[in-house]
């Protein structure tokens, strides 16, 4: 499916809406960890067509970040059903970004 860039505007749609597992990564351009785990979650985006991934800038959206108490970044948001389930912060291995979907 690959990466679906979320604004303000289409977070409610793409995220709280979605009949998906979804992961929102949070990230900034001058995030040298954030563009580090973009390969990761093309890898994932592209081998589970289950899964939704979802990215968002937080200088584009900090009310956002705000709402979910993102505070540092690259942060992943796990949301099931439009509920937040799981997060995890900083640059983590596809693996654990799996595992985390269902812990």
């Amino acid at each position: 499916m690959g990466l679906i860039e979320v604004t303000k505007e289409t977070f409610d749609f793409e995220v709280l809406q979605s009949d998906q597992l979804v992961i929102v990564d949070f990230w900034a351009t001058w995030c040298t960890p954030c563009r580090m785990l973009t390969p990761i979650l093309e890898e994932i985006a592209a081998e589970r067509s289950d899964i939704k991934i979802c990215k968002i800038n937080m200088d584009d959206a900090q009310d956002i970040a705000e709402e979910y108490g993102v505070m540092s970044i690259p942060a992943l948001l796990y949301f099931k059903g439009g509920e937040l389930i799981n997060d995890s912060i900083g640059l983590i291995s596809k693996e654990r970004i799996l595992s985390l979907l269902s812990e």
